[in-house]
């Protein structure tokens, strides 16, 4: 399960864009926290944690406790926006979140056992079809990722989501079973097997 992360906050007093560019000059990024049918809040957060939490690799899908004028607000980051040319974050969105409730997020899909799987060992390719899947679950229960396991899968074998075990409270958002990922053979193997079969 993704870790509860924690940036503290202050209040914005101003919106708008001279506002937002005056709050980035002194080092923080502007965001709002809005949802669960309460007023919106602008806000704004130190540069240097945000970018700290965002090379973690599962902000996007972790709980995210913003501490602000003595009251913390449990949320999921909904929308990080970048600038275009030196890739600052420039704004986010934080949706608040309340006990309990359920979120959709996505989470990054993870292979494991390459060397278990015959096919890869003979040569083959992984073909990752989804590096992320978008799952429904708790707030409180959002999993770092999703675990493919590779032991046993041939060339031409075709990895669906029902061959991951998903934690207790999950569910995909696509109501069917969806191919993750693909063992494709390289073109060298396709021509050998192409020239054993004309021989045959």
């Amino acid at each position: 399960m993704s870790d509860v992360l924690t940036l503290s906050a202050e209040a914005r007093d101003r919106a708008g864009k001279g506002a937002s560019r005056a709050v980035r000059r002194e080092g923080r990024v502007p965001a709002v926290i809005y949802g669960n049918k309460e007023v919106p809040v602008t806000i704004h957060v130190e540069e240097k944690a945000l970018v700290k939490l965002l090379s973690s690799g599962h902000f996007m899908n972790s709980m995210v406790e913003l501490e602000l004028d003595g009251a913390k607000h449990r949320t999921l980051p909904r929308d990080v926006q970048f600038h275009p040319v030196s890739d600052r974050p420039i704004h986010v969105d934080f949706l608040r979140v309340a006990a309990n409730s359920l979120v959709t997020v996505e989470v990054p899909v993870q292979f494991i056992n390459e060397t278990a799987s015959p096919g890869i060992k003979r040569g083959a390719v992984l073909n990752i079809v989804r590096h992320e899947v978008e799952i429904r679950c708790p707030a409180d229960a959002i999993p770092d990722d999703l675990v493919v396991d590779l032991t046993g899968y041939d060339v031409g074998a075709s990895i669906h989501i029902s061959a991951v075990k998903l934690p207790d409270g999950v569910k995909t958002v696509i109501d069917r079973d969806f191919t993750l990922a693909t063992i494709v053979a390289p073109s060298g193997m396709k021509s050998d097997d192409a020239e054993a079969e004309a021989t045959a």
